[in-house]
């Protein structure tokens, strides 16, 4: 579909024509100077007088170039067909543990013993993968925290980023409060009823600069879901230094949030928690369209281009063929 952005600039198309329409003011004085060879002069004027066509000519490629360059700035466009985007869905970040203690095989699947990443990397794609209309980053920590994807609809290449990961990109430590904190970052901007964060670690927070429990405040404050994941055959069931993994911290930090902690001994087993993550029902909201728009004001101002061109040539070629008249008059 053909529109135009500024459609009001077309009102100073007759601008040209009122300003020739306009009474000149005549001038009382008589010329100060008279030109010699007068005769001359006429003689000049008159044998211009085949010209007439040219001049003409002339005229009307001003009028176009002055029509194309207001078409151009009124900036024409062609608006393509309307695109839907996802109208429903959740803002769903990602948090995953990248400790050195993540090596460590004793996740069972089969007959054959993995470590606790391969079998997150893989259960944690398959995840993401299924989100369709969710927003979907992704958060690796360690001793520090980053920001691995930004919240994007591309879940594809979140999945992508998930298997890519590699343990010590971020330290050997565990810094949930820092996660929880970047998290919490990325999400604030974000409508309320959609921000989700699901935490998966298997260990304690050994080296973050924020405290777990204060960053779950703000997370609470925010309206962030957490819910937390411990991953090991080890868990602890007392809190902080009964086991491998935190639980009560973990648990503390989903509650206070309004979340869920869940445990994970084995790959079935968290493959079962990102199931029941996965009926989540998403949170309906406002149905928008998108219409592609290309600007089309290259084609006027080529045009205006080209008639200049042509305009320039026509006035070198008449200046030539009067000069030599004149000389012979």
């Amino acid at each position: 579909m053909f529109d135009i952005a500024l459609p009001w600039l077309l009102v100073l198309i007759p601008l040209p024509l009122i300003m020739l329409l306009l009474p000149r003011v005549a001038s009382g004085e008589e010329a100060a100077l008279r030109a010699p060879f007068g005769q001359r002069w006429r003689n000049l004027a008159a044998s211009s007088s085949s010209g007439v066509h040219t001049s003409i000519l002339q005229t009307v490629l001003l009028w176009l170039i002055w029509l194309s360059l207001i078409v151009a700035a009124a900036r024409p466009l062609w608006v393509g067909d309307p695109i839907e985007l996802p109208n429903s869905g959740r803002d769903l970040m990602l948090a995953i543990d990248l400790s050195g203690s993540m090596q460590i095989e004793d996740m069972q699947v089969g007959n054959r013993l993995v470590s606790r990443i391969e079998a997150v990397k893989a259960i944690a794609a398959d995840f993401t993968e299924r989100r369709a209309g969710d927003r979907v980053g992704l958060i690796l920590f360690g001793t520090r925290a980053y920001v691995q994807a930004p919240l994007t609809f591309d879940t594809g290449t979140v999945t992508q980023f998930i298997r890519e990961s590699q343990l010590g990109f971020a330290g050997e430590d565990t810094a949930i409060g820092d996660a929880l904190g970047l998290a919490i970052k990325r999400l604030r901007e974000r409508p309320a009823e959609s921000r989700v964060l699901i935490l998966l670690t298997d260990g304690q927070d050994t080296a973050s600069t924020v405290d777990p429990m204060e960053a779950a405040a703000l997370a609470a404050e925010m309206q962030v879901r957490v819910y937390t994941i411990g991953i090991s055959r080890r868990l602890g069931t007392t809190g902080r230094g009964a086991g491998e993994v935190d639980e009560g911290l973990l648990n503390a930090v989903a509650l206070a949030t309004g979340g869920r902690y869940f445990r994970a001994r084995t790959p079935a087993e968290l493959q079962g928690i990102y199931q029941l993550l996965d009926e989540l029902e998403p949170v309906e909201q406002a149905v928008s369209t998108f219409r592609p728009e290309q600007s089309l004001a290259y084609l006027p101002l080529l045009t205006a281009f080209g008639l200049a061109l042509v305009l320039i040539v026509l006035r070198a070629s008449s200046t030539l063929g009067v000069l030599p008249r004149g000389q012979a008059a």
